[in-house]
């Protein structure tokens, strides 16, 4: 199915389309919903995850600003196009991979230039072209772009950038929306975004019986594989996650480092609108 976002909100055009997807797959065994005229929909693995929680597999692809520049070149081209996939075990074991084709998401460079901190210099290109540890010049307002996953080509950057074209010609080249460097750059709100996206859900049973028994035997054999380090256990997409969930819960609240919160009463400030509240105001924040 096709849907036309029509500009609105991305996370309801998303949770619309996951939706129609589902519907699609309990009538058939498989729904697959691409959507133009969208925008940015927030988190895909919350797309992937309805799915799961019917015990579906779900997949989410949206594409989006560029940034991240194909192997051998240092033009932004195209966003971190993030894929997801979630896959239900037993119990409600899963597997939920949540993913950029980049070697790094924006946010994270962000968070490095809020902290102060250096970034690895395989995640993005300052703009001479030239590996950088600097986040202010990787981010898109210095002129930097993003390397794909594996980062440059002597180190497999090119596979990352294959995954780019695969989300790419899901999310912009088959809904008919824009893609590439023909979306709206970072930051502009002047123009429409007209993102793509992909949601797919399949339902198990249409392809063979005992699937949540072969999935747990998979995760059960990578969790159980001998660790290089006793103390990092290998770890299945969505582990780490689960585990963070479960502290917030414990905790009542999200921690947050001091400098992120002090952006946020900045920006309070600034619309003018009541700040968030902390639930402790230890320096751990």
């Amino acid at each position: 199915a096709l849907i036309n976002g029509n500009n609105s909100l991305g996370a309801v055009v998303g949770n619309y389309a996951m939706d129609v997807a589902i519907q699609k797959a309990k009538e058939t065994g498989v729904g697959w919903v691409t959507v133009k005229g969208s925008n940015h929909f927030g988190i895909a693995g919350h797309y992937a995850k309805k799915a799961l929680d019917i015990g579906m597999l779900g997949m989410a692809f949206t594409n989006g600003s560029p940034y991240v520049a194909p192997t051998r070149s240092a033009t932004s081209t195209f966003s971190t196009l993030p894929l997801s996939l979630a896959a239900p075990a037993h119990q409600g074991d899963h597997m939920l991979l949540d993913m950029a084709t980049s070697n790094a998401a924006v946010g994270k460079m962000e968070l490095a230039r809020a902290l102060g901190k250096d970034i690895p210099n395989n995640w993005a290109l300052n703009k001479e072209g030239k590996p950088t540890s600097d986040p202010n010049e990787a981010l898109p307002s210095g002129g930097g772009c993003g390397l794909p996953l594996g980062g440059l080509e002597e180190t497999s950057g090119y596979k990352g950038y294959g995954l780019a074209l695969l989300v790419e010609i899901f999310c912009g080249i088959l809904s008919g929306s824009d893609w590439g460097p023909h979306i709206r750059k970072w930051k502009i709100q002047d123009q429409i975004a007209n993102l793509g996206q992909c949601f797919i859900a399949l339902d198990p049973k249409a392809f063979t019986d005992g699937f949540e028994d072969r999935c747990q035997s998979l995760l059960d054999t990578c969790r159980g594989l001998d660790p290089l380090n006793p103390d990092l256990p290998v770890l299945i997409p969505g582990d780490r996650g689960r585990n963070r969930e479960a502290n917030v819960r414990k905790e009542g609240g999200i921690r947050y480092k001091v400098e992120q919160y002090d952006s946020m009463l900045k920006l309070a400030e600034e619309l003018n609108v009541q700040p968030p509240k902390t639930i402790n105001s230890s320096s751990s924040m």
